[in-house]
C-alpha cells in the first residue's frame, strides 16, 4: 500500500510540475528585438540593448524575455531574422529602427512590430511607429497657437524627400495653415525664395517710397521722421503671424538667417521649428532668438541620461530612452490585457506615461503628448 501511495505521489508531483512549467512558459512574455548589433549602425544597437537591460532591472519581473536579432540594418535579413522570431512564438517585436528595414516585414503574419522610425506612411498593418512623429509634433504646435490666438500661420518645407510625410501630419493634427509654401535648402536659392514669400522686395521698396514722399513733403518733422525711417529695412504689414518651419541643423539656421534678412523678426513674429532634440547650438544662435518647438519631457530625458551613464558609462541617444519606454509600455499593456492579446491592445484606446512622455495609443497608432520649449536669450524656457 505504502509503495503504492509514493508512486501514485511520484506521479502527482511530475503532473504538476509539467502544468507549473507549461503555465510559467504560457505566461512568458516574450519580446523580439530587431536592430542592428553588427555593421556601421552598431553601436546603436549596442545602446538599445542596454536600454532594455535598465528597463527590465526596474521593472523586476522575470516574466518577461528578449530575443534580441541583428539586423545589420538590412531589410532582407530584417526579414530572416522575424521569420526566425515567429518560429520562437514571438508576437511582438521592437524595431527595426530604420524606416528602409521594414519593407518587406508584411510577409511575417503573426508578429506586431514596434518601429523606432517616426516614419508613418505606407507602413504595412503589422508595423506600429512608435517614433515622435509630425502629428505628434503638430498637435503640440496647434495647442500653442491655439493658446495664443494666432490666426495666420505660413508653413516652410524643404524640398526633401519628407514632404508627404509632413502633409500627413497637417492633416491629421487639424491645424490651421494659411500657407504653405516649399523651398530649395541650397542657400542663393533659399535666400531668394524667402525673399518671395515674405514680399521683401515690396516692403523696401515700400521704405524707399515713404521716405521721398515725406522728403518732398512740407511737414515740418520730416527730418525726424525720416531719421525714424532709415533705422527700419523694410515698411509694410506681413501676411502672417506665425511660421513653422520644418527644418533642423544648418538648413534651419539658414532659413532663419533668410527670415532676418527680409525683416522677420522673432520678436515680432512666432517663429516655430519641429523636435530640435535640445540642440545646444541654438542656444548661441542669439540673433534668431526667440524660436519654439516641441519636444518630449527635458527633465525626464536628462534623469535617464544621468541614470544610463551611471551604469553603462555612455551617454545615450533619444532612441534609448524610447527603448526603454516601448518594454514599461508592453508590460503596461500585459497587465491589462491577456499575454495573447498584447498586440491587439494597440487598436483600443490606451494612455501610458513612460519617461519619454505621455504614449497615446489607438488604431495601431502610437501618437506623443509632447512638451512645448523657447529658446529666449541663449536659455531653454518650458512654456508647457
Amino acid at each position: 500500500m505504502n509503495k503504492f501511495l509514493k508512486i501514485l505521489f511520484i506521479i502527482f508531483l511530475n503532473f504538476t510540475l509539467i502544468i507549473s512549467l507549461s503555465y510559467s512558459e504560457e505566461t512568458k512574455i516574450k519580446i523580439g528585438l530587431l536592430a542592428p548589433l553588427s555593421g556601421e549602425n552598431a553601436s546603436l544597437g549596442e545602446q538599445i540593448i542596454k536600454s532594455i537591460r535598465m528597463a527590465l532591472s526596474d521593472i523586476e519581473d522575470n516574466n518577461i524575455e528578449i530575443f534580441p536579432r541583428d539586423t545589420q540594418s538590412d531589410p532582407n535579413i530584417a526579414l530572416r531574422a522575424a521569420l526566425e522570431l515567429e518560429e520562437l512564438g514571438v508576437t511582438l517585436v521592437i524595431g527595426p529602427i530604420f524606416y528602409e528595414n521594414l519593407v518587406y516585414l508584411n510577409e511575417v503574419k503573426n508578429i506586431t512590430f514596434l518601429s523606432l522610425t517616426n516614419k508613418t506612411l505606407d507602413l504595412h498593418k503589422n508595423i506600429i511607429s512608435s517614433g515622435i512623429n509630425s502629428t505628434s509634433q503638430l498637435n503640440t504646435i496647434k495647442k500653442f497657437l491655439e493658446r495664443n490666438e494666432v490666426k495666420k500661420t505660413i508653413f516652410l518645407i524643404p524640398n526633401l524627400n519628407y514632404d508627404l510625410e509632413i502633409k500627413k501630419g497637417i492633416k491629421e493634427s487639424k491645424i490651421g495653415i494659411f500657407k504653405e509654401h516649399y523651398y530649395d535648402i541650397e542657400p542663393t536659392k533659399l535666400t531668394k525664395q524667402i525673399e518671395k514669400i515674405t514680399n521683401y522686395e515690396i516692403r523696401k521698396q515700400n521704405l524707399l517710397d515713404e521716405i521721398l514722399r515725406i522728403e518732398k513733403s512740407d511737414d515740418t518733422n520730416k527730418e525726424k521722421e525720416i531719421e525714424k525711417l532709415k533705422k527700419k529695412y523694410t515698411l509694410g504689414n506681413l501676411k502672417f503671424d506665425s511660421v513653422i518651419i520644418a527644418d533642423f541643423d544648418e538648413s534651419l539656421k539658414s532659413v532663419i538667417t533668410s527670415l532676418l534678412y527680409t525683416d522677420v523678426s522673432p520678436k515680432e513674429k512666432y517663429i516655430i521649428t519641429f523636435n530640435q532634440w535640445f540642440d545646444k547650438t541654438l542656444l548661441k544662435e542669439i540673433s534668431s532668438q526667440s524660436i519654439y518647438y516641441p519636444s518630449i519631457n527635458k527633465q525626464n530625458l536628462e534623469n535617464f541620461q544621468i541614470k544610463f551613464f551611471e551604469r553603462f558609462n555612455l551617454i545615450p541617444n533619444h532612441l534609448s530612452l524610447l527603448s526603454y519606454d516601448l518594454i514599461g509600455l508592453i508590460y503596461y499593456l500585459s497587465l491589462k490585457n491577456e499575454i495573447s492579446d498584447i498586440s491587439e491592445s494597440f487598436k483600443s484606446k490606451s494612455i501610458f506615461k513612460g519617461k519619454i512622455g505621455i504614449f497615446i495609443i489607438e488604431d495601431n497608432k502610437i501618437n506623443h503628448q509632447l512638451n512645448f520649449y523657447q529658446i529666449k536669450e541663449g536659455e531653454l524656457k518650458e512654456i508647457f
